[in-house]
């Protein structure tokens, strides 16, 4: 009680953790709206893929001195566009185009990043976040892509509803699939934009598949999956960003560890995906078939 009652203090007292709350709570949101289609429509891999894609992205940017959301948000639509190039246009699959794409891009940022040592590029937060560093302009962005994420969900429900879950009815009622598709994949790159400064490249993809596996094992409705994923992605920043505080350790690790604990409490006891919960229904209903047996 003591460690919440001085955590609560803090985050009167200090803008930075304000604005970590914030900039947590937002991406926490968005992350688990998005990584629904993704865990839905098979494409986690595609969600590493862009993820890891923008890196190169955001160093040129940095080194040039431009905004790193246009420098994320080329590379990512670029390396979306590529995948589907390659595996269209070869006898390579989609999955192993996403691993080349992906692999060569982010190696390709790692190479900037190391040839320009002496620039000023911060390797450790671009890779795994510093949600605590959020400053005012940052938390305007987050602010900004997660409205902008938000309205296009919201607008486009009804389609990445019915192409989710019935691609060829989609296409029979003349739904344009392939840019619907691409839709998804700017989503996807706006919203790993919007996680950089938070979980940072390596854990953003942690946080669009967890809250969404996690809230996947605990219903079968899609409103009401999206609704349960935002709430874990919110839960996992705010208590992530507590124990990064009070505990001083790295905060989009911290995160990332609140959203994996939550998965495996559902993964153990929900109410019909549970492995604890189905063990427990196996051996009472054969305690019954057995009980049955005796009576007879």
């Amino acid at each position: 009680m003591e460690n919440i009652s001085f955590f609560l203090e803090a985050v009167g007292k200090y803008q930075y953790l304000q604005n970590a709350l914030l900039a947590g709570i937002l991406v926490g949101i968005i992350c688990g709206m998005v990584g629904c289609f993704i865990i839905l429509r098979g494409m986690a891999l595609m969600g590493d893929a862009i993820s890891h894609a923008v890196l190169p992205g955001v160093v040129i940017a940095y080194l040039l001195g431009a905004s790193f959301f246009i420098g994320a948000m080329i590379t990512g639509v670029l390396t979306a566009v590529a995948i589907g190039y390659v595996s269209q246009n070869s006898r390579i699959k989609h999955d192993s185009s996403i691993g080349i794409m992906f692999t060569a891009a982010f190696a390709l940022g790692i190479v900037l990043i190391t040839y320009n040592r002496g620039s000023g590029v911060d390797l450790w937060h671009i890779l795994f976040g510093n949600v605590l560093a959020v400053g005012t302009s940052d938390l305007w962005m987050t602010i900004g892509i997660g409205m902008a994420v938000i309205a296009l969900i919201l607008l486009f429900y009804k389609q990445l509803l019915i192409s989710t879950f019935d691609p060829t009815m989609a296409q029979a009622i003349g739904l344009p699939t392939k840019l619907i598709h691409y839709l998804l994949m700017i989503i996807l790159t706006l919203v790993t934009v919007a996680s950089l400064q938070s979980v940072g490249i390596v854990l953003v993809v942690a946080m669009l598949i967890t809250p969404g596996a996690t809230a996947y094992l605990l219903t079968d409705r899609l409103p009401v999956m999206l609704g349960l994923a935002s709430l874990f992605g919110v839960i996992s920043a705010i208590v992530g960003v507590y124990g990064s505080f009070i505990y001083d350790v790295a905060t989009g690790a911290s995160i990332v560890l609140v959203a994996s604990v939550l998965f495996v409490i559902a993964f153990l006891f929900s109410p019909k995906q549970g492995i604890v919960v189905r063990s427990f229904r196996t051996k009472m209903a054969n305690r019954n078939k057995a009980r049955d047996r005796t009576a007879v």
